[in-house]
């Protein structure tokens, strides 16, 4: 699963551009993590939903996150 990540984020970010900085590309990785991958990222495991999609069809409406 690790190595999917890697390679993912490989593909996705990385090899994407030439980074100036190593300040810049911690900032990038960060909000690829945090903005795309984790919450808006399709799973094959959660029947291809985003993790938010997936907590907002599977949460009952009475509780609070």
């Amino acid at each position: 699963m690790v190595e999917s990540f890697w390679g993912t984020m490989q593909l996705e970010l990385l090899d994407s551009r030439t980074w100036k900085t190593r300040a810049e590309l911690a900032n990038a990785i960060f909000e690829w993590i945090e903005c795309w991958y984790n919450p808006a990222r399709r799973h094959s495991s959660i029947g291809m939903l985003s993790p938010a999609d997936y907590e907002a069809v599977h949460t009952p409406p009475d509780q609070d996150h």
